[in-house]
């Protein structure tokens, strides 16, 4: 079983930026990629980005590339969302995820485990 828990969410203007973590527990989540989504009221969840287990590939969503940056450190189990340039229309709970298929080099994860979430509003 895999424990995954946001933080760094927060209120911040347009233009700004923010970092969100995910902090996992539970198992070897280095084996495993991650990846972030969101879902903004009355909206579906939708996919943010990805990256494998190496960190080796990442995948984005085609709204934030160029201004949102995944990485992760696999020494910490900490994956991160670094988000510049924000606009208002990126207001949403931020969910991380973790895969289940060890050493995928897919950075597109089907998620098994989820997170909390977090709350990211920017305001206009």
């Amino acid at each position: 079983q895999v424990q995954l828990v946001e933080s760094g969410g927060g209120l911040v203007q347009a233009g700004g930026s923010l970092r969100v973590s995910c902090s996992a527990s539970g198992h070897t989540i280095s084996m495993f990629g991650m990846g972030w989504f969101r879902q903004a009221p009355g909206k579906e969840r939708e996919f943010v980005a990805g990256i494998n287990w190496s960190g080796g590939n990442t995948a984005y969503a085609d709204s934030v590339k160029g201004r949102f940056t995944i990485s992760r450190d696999n020494a910490k189990s900490t994956m991160y969302l670094q988000m510049n340039s924000l606009k208002p229309e990126d207001t949403a709970v931020y969910y991380c995820a973790a895969d289940k298929r060890p050493y995928s080099t897919d950075a597109f994860v089907a998620p098994a485990f989820w997170g909390q979430g977090t709350q990211v509003t920017v305001s206009s």
